[in-house]
């Protein structure tokens, strides 16, 4: 299916496009939208059934992307973002005009299980990307995607901005703090002429159907919902920016077609999260989850636990302005869209027409306020 119409407008039809993390769940809505926008993709990542957060579904699905077929429709590379040669070939040979790096461990408490492990995929594989595109011979258009978490964060309740100080306490935070460092040095030394336009996305909490992640609040939620059991919480205080997962990609592909056209003012870092009455601490969320699917939940919270943050939240302002970029969906809707996708899913209907109808709903409110 393509879409008719597009607030991106024919940015994207018929152009070749690099996905990296592909088979994790940004990575797939991303896939699926890029081809209902006309793109050739090829997307590199580990297979969807290779990392430690894997749950495996019943049929054998191992997440979202095997779900959705996406290997049969885009040229599907299977490889460690670790490994350079595999990478920087893959990428030369595409030849792409856009590419997004999606692919990292995404998980904090695996951060703590295994800490070389992290900071060789989130650092060592975001270098490899950006070595990559500095050996191509023509231009190209970057997006990095790194973490609200990439700041040093001290749990207060006012929105971090794009130029507030990157840190981290957890090796996860941490790495994608030295993610941000890195594209920040190879965009000074060089792709200072712009022929490789690189910029980095920072996103908040994002949720939506199709997660079967462990250790992630909603995909807890909807395993024990369908089970009937009570869902366990950690942190039921801790403060997230909860958005749904449309909401950041459709900024990584309106910054994407705003760096191929003014590259001076978009190569650089933008925050994308939801607005203030959408940050929400995880009690409120489940509660709100209550709405549409009953259920109990029992509170596991303990002093001994990891250290986590409790309070997290982005400004948006930069992209408000600079990219007219705005959430549309807020609280409500996006626990709302996401626990029906899971629902009726749970009842029988195809998780990608339910992926589709979200994206084309999601596109003409778009669409609707740019025109």
């Amino acid at each position: 299916m393509l879409l008719d119409h597009s607030p991106f407008g024919s940015g994207f039809r018929s152009k070749r496009v690099f996905v990296t993390g592909h088979t994790g769940f940004k990575g797939a809505w991303l896939t699926r939208w890029l081809l209902a926008l006309g793109a050739e993709v090829a997307g590199y990542s580990l297979p969807s059934s290779a990392g430690p957060e894997t749950v495996r579904l019943p049929g054998g699905v191992t997440g979202f992307f095997d779900e959705l077929q996406l290997a049969q429709h885009i040229r599907h590379i299977e490889g460690d973002i670790c490994d350079f040669q595999k990478l920087s070939t893959s990428i030369r040979e595409f030849q792409p005009d856009f590419v997004f790096h999606l692919a990292a461990q995404s998980l904090v408490g695996v951060s703590y299980q295994w800490p070389v492990e992290t900071f060789q995929a989130n650092v060592t594989g975001t270098i490899h990307v950006l070595e990559s595109l500095r050996q191509l011979p023509g231009a190209v258009v970057a997006v990095i995607v790194t973490s609200d978490k990439c700041y040093e964060n001290r749990e207060i309740s006012t929105g971090y901005t794009e130029d507030d100080r990157l840190g981290g306490h957890d090796p996860y935070s941490c790495s994608k703090a030295m993610c941000e460092l890195a594209v920040d040095s190879f965009r000074r030394s060089y792709f200072s002429d712009h022929r490789i336009r690189v910029a980095t996305a920072r996103a908040g909490n994002v949720i939506g159907g199709g997660d079967w992640c462990i250790d992630r609040i909603v995909p807890d939620c909807m395993r024990a919902l369908r089970l009937g059991k009570p869902i366990a919480i950690r942190n039921p205080a801790s403060i997230r920016p909860w958005q749904h997962v449309l909401e950041p990609l459709g900024g990584y592909l309106q910054l994407a077609t705003a760096m191929e056209q003014n590259p001076e003012v978009f190569c650089n870092a933008f925050n994308f999260g939801p607005d203030a009455n959408s940050q929400r601490n995880v009690g409120d969320l489940v509660e709100q989850v209550f709405q549409h699917w009953p259920g109990s939940c029992q509170n596991l919270s303990s002093p001994t636990a990891q250290h986590e943050t409790k309070v997290l939240t982005l400004s948006t302002e930069k992209a408000k302005q600079l990219l007219q970029w705005r959430s549309r969906w807020g609280f409500e809707r996006t626990i709302f869209e996401t626990v029906d996708w899971y629902r009726r899913h749970h009842a029988g209907e195809s998780g990608e027409a339910l992926a589709l109808s979200q994206i084309k709903a999601f596109q003409s409110e778009l669409d609707s306020s740019s025109s």
